[in-house]
């Protein structure tokens, strides 16, 4: 004999009838008529070429080929109950993987308190992180490569979608020893007479400070250019100069030493928020993840 093609409902019908001791029974538990039983039952013995039971009006007794498939459809049937139990919950967003890019400086404050809030109510979703700067997370948004990113609001496109967050504000970072230190706020005219440390021009925070300096016409003289914000940090309390920081990203400076002091003339913010592709279907525990986001936000 080949491959024996017993249906679901097949294995179903024959369990129920061997564990009610009966078709009526079976089909009062299954809310199915026992002609309509009966009918499942002959089709399964037809496809096995052998008799389940033995049955007249009053009796009804399993078959040895019934003793032999009863342990194997219990078993068929419990794996595919626990199949589509683990399905049921990766469509719920109980469990699956959500791949998530993001600029660091939100990766280090905004998304790692998130995902420890998210997965002690949903433990059994992964996530794969990825960092880049603003123009990098846009290309893997663009390439697939990520269910989302946390980024910037990028100039306008027809390929993607942006879904605001938060601003995050701009702030002087200087030494605590500085006079600028005990300021409630300084504008930005200051960075035309202090060295300026600046980041690197393919960040978002250079295209925001360069676009301040331009817009108010200061001509201000940069120290240096640094590579990441713990080296900027580490500059400034070395006295090297002063800089421009988003308040999300001091979390990834070393501030001891340091102080932050609001920017104003003009209050400048960043806007963070969620990048997704146009036409993208995402997992049900992405969309969970990006609603828990936004909750927070």
């Amino acid at each position: 004999m080949g491959q024996i093609d017993l249906t679901l409902a097949q294995l179903q019908a024959f369990v129920h009838i061997v564990e009610a001791g009966s078709f009526r029974g079976a089909g009062l538990q299954m809310g199915v008529s026992q002609p309509a039983l009966s009918r499942t039952i002959r089709q399964a013995e037809a496809t096995l070429g052998a008799r389940l039971f033995d049955r007249d009006t009053r009796n009804l007794r399993i078959t040895a080929v019934g003793r032999e498939l009863l342990p194997i459809a219990r078993r068929v049937l419990s794996e595919f109950d626990a199949s589509f139990g683990e399905l049921g919950q990766f469509l719920q967003g109980r469990s699956g993987k959500v791949a998530v890019a993001t600029l660091p400086s939100v990766g280090a404050s905004v998304l790692s308190t998130a995902i420890a809030s998210f997965r002690r109510v949903r433990p059994d979703v992964q996530f794969d992180l990825a960092e880049a700067p603003a123009d990098g997370l846009l290309a893997i948004i663009e390439e697939g490569r990520a269910d989302f990113a946390l980024s910037v609001k990028p100039a306008p496109d027809r390929t993607l979608r942006y879904q605001h967050l938060l601003d995050d504000e701009l702030v002087l970072l200087c030494r605590n020893d500085d006079p600028l230190a005990d300021r409630e706020a300084v504008p930005w005219s200051v960075f035309a007479t202090r060295p300026f440390i600046a980041a690197q021009p393919r960040s978002s925070i250079r295209q925001l400070t360069d676009a301040v300096f331009l817009q108010r016409r200061l001509s201000v003289p940069m120290a240096m250019e640094c590579p990441s914000v713990a080296a900027c940090g580490a500059l400034v309390l070395a006295g090297v100069g002063v800089s421009a920081l988003p308040r999300l990203a001091l979390s990834l400076a070393n501030m001891q030493g340091l102080r932050a002091v609001p920017l104003v003339r003009p209050a400048m913010l960043r806007p963070i928020g969620i990048l997704t592709r146009i036409g993208r279907s995402l997992s049900p525990a992405a969309n969970s993840f990006m609603q828990h986001l936004a909750t927070l936000a």
